[in-house]
């Protein structure tokens, strides 16, 4: 296979300045050679491939997409550094995802970026074998797709006049940066974002809001939504849900949707298109001459039903072109669209209905992979959505309920990690929070559930990827120091020595700590082997760590607690 082994020659050239030649097998002997091969893969899924490693040489075998995955493990074999003599552990590896469906989730409406930023965002899930890129396009506050027919879109659509500091959720001091936020891509930019996301075997599904979650297309077209003079309205500012929505019952409104729907799927070669559904508030539609007549019309219930009207639409005019839809599971309530895959974000019950009802599923809990959520303490960490979503909760997640039957499982195709940026202003924002939660999903993902080992993964394979992140310019959030107990008190009742064993979570990284209460630095002890501290009767020893990367990238500061309440102790209080 000419395409891997280029990859992997440019793979060696830039890391390690090293020159290799690729040619054509011209003999059935592959001594000393690292052989690219689809010969013998038909009978290897077409996500998988055989990777054999033997002091004489490098076989990789695999389809298509197999064999750049089988390229990424065999990468991730080398060295950090560069040496005279390096090495690659000898291995036999048959591999192949558990889901068809890996998805990462990137919201750039809430907060804009740039291609180079959304270029970057795929080479990180095409390293961790992820293969599909949910672009979250529009939203109430901006619209970031060019449509051809509907200029307006992103000419007033796109951009917000300010954007709000602090936090929706708290009592912060509300205030706005009084900054103008906004950006598009043209379609030429979608056309390269897709091309380059093909080439490392990622599709990239789209995503158009609907029924709500729509002012910035209000702002451009108002009569779009409900009443016979609606608006004007405004790009929104803030975060949250709001009331004005695509009215359903003008048929311009169905017009203007099919129009722009045509174009995305001119642009976007995917099956599935993203039509959001969630998050519909009907206050509008309860006072809407409009919509009333078309529940009247319809012989429907009510506005829930007349939601389900309006997917349904939506969904037959997209399978006319040969697509499917993919939406929140708010579709589900007022009857699920026939040919509907939902996509679980409020907890799994939505998931398991819609499974329940022979639809296919992709699993995105909030509270196990919305890395929008807090990965630490907050009070530790920069502004966030509140939740709270660690490593080891990441990690733990199985997208299998397992209250469905052998036939329903069959209708979870995978999961998706979502990213909603409200509080991401920055490249480096969204970097720090999916890594390194975003390795722990590749493996829910991927890895065989009988194979998922955290303790294996926390102390011998991450530490590892966590050196070679740590070398470019890419910035990630670093795990506390391994043994380090935060906010946990041990209590110790006769021994009063205790042995306290730390391990580095990034490789070459130092863990520095004290017993004095104040917070750790460069400047106090370096751990170099277990530490023996002595508790006497009715005292306490408080350990705090903090882990320094070769880079000075730092982590929190973890607080442990070893309290000696012995039965004496106690009788003498």
């Amino acid at each position: 296979d000419q395409k891997t082994a280029m990859l992997f020659r440019e793979f060696l050239k830039d890391k390690y300045q090293m020159n290799l030649t690729v040619n054509k097998l011209s003999s059935k002997k592959s001594v000393n050679t690292i052989l690219f091969s689809s010969k013998g893969s038909e009978n290897i899924p077409d996500e998988g491939y055989k990777l054999n490693i033997t002091p004489s040489g490098v076989h990789l075998t695999g389809k298509e997409a197999g064999m750049f995955y089988g390229f990424q493990s065999l990468i991730q074999l080398f060295p950090i550094e560069k040496s005279a003599n390096m090495y690659i552990p000898c291995a036999e590896i048959n591999d192949e995802p558990r889901f068809k469906y890996r998805g990462m989730h990137l919201d750039v409406t809430l907060h804009f970026f740039p291609v180079s930023f959304v270029k970057k965002f795929i080479n990180m899930m095409a390293e961790y074998k992820l293969n599909t890129f949910h672009w979250h396009l529009t939203e109430d506050q901006g619209w970031r797709i060019e449509i051809k027919k509907y200029p307006e879109l992103t000419k007033s659509g796109a951009w917000r006049a300010q954007t709000l500091i602090g936090s929706a959720q708290k009592d912060d001091p509300i205030g706005y940066d009084n900054t103008p936020h906004g950006g598009f891509y043209s379609q030429d930019e979608i056309r390269d974002v897709i091309k380059y996301a093909s080439e490392r075997h990622i599709t990239i599904i789209p995503e158009i809001e609907l029924p709500g979650h729509c002012i910035s297309a209000l702002v451009a077209y108002p009569h779009l939504a409900c009443g016979d003079n609606p608006g004007p309205f405004k790009t929104i500012e803030s975060w949250g849900i709001y009331e004005d929505v695509f009215c359903a019952g003008k048929e311009s409104t169905f017009e203007f949707l099919e129009n722009v729907l045509t174009e995305v799927m001119e642009l976007f070669p995917s099956k599935y298109i993203h039509i959001g559904g969630d998050e519909v508030p009907k206050t509008r539609w309860k006072s809407c001459k409009h919509c009333q007549k078309r529940i009247k019309d319809n012989n429907l219930k009510d506005e829930y039903e007349l939601q389900s009207y309006f997917v349904q639409r939506i969904e037959k005019f997209i399978n006319s072109r040969g697509r499917a839809i993919i939406g929140w599971d708010e579709i589900l309530e007022g009857g699920l669209a026939p040919n509907a895959t939902v996509m679980s974000w409020r907890g799994e019950k939505g998931g398991i209905a819609a499974a329940q009802q022979n639809h296919d599923v992709i699993m995105a809990p909030n509270n196990y992979i919305y890395f929008d959520h807090y990965q630490a303490k907050p009070e530790q960490e920069p502004i966030g959505f509140p939740g709270y979503n660690p490593l080891e909760r990441v990690y733990s997640y199985d997208p299998v309920p397992q209250s469905l039957t052998a036939e329903q499982k069959k209708h979870i195709l995978g999961a998706e990690a979502c990213v909603w940026t409200e509080y991401m202003a920055t490249p480096a924002k969204v970097e720090y929070m999916i890594l390194p939660r975003l390795l722990a999903f590749s493996e829910i993902t991927w890895t065989p559930l009988d194979r998922k080992n955290y303790q294996n993964f926390q102390e011998e394979r991450l530490p590892v990827h966590l050196a070679k992140l740590d070398k470019t310019d890419v910035i990630y959030f670093v795990p506390t120091a391994i043994g380090a107990d935060d906010e946990k008190t041990h209590h110790i009742k006769n021994n009063k020595d205790v042995t306290i064993t730390l391990k580095s979570p990034v490789k070459g990284a130092k863990i520095f700590y004290t017993f004095n209460h104040h917070s750790p630095r460069e400047t106090d002890y370096l751990y170099e082997k277990p530490i023996v501290v002595n508790v006497p009767d009715g005292q306490k020893r408080v350990l705090k760590t903090i882990v320094i990367t070769p880079s000075g990238k730092r982590s929190n500061v973890t607080k442990t607690i070893f309290l000696n309440a012995s039965p004496q102790a106690l009788n003498r209080k």
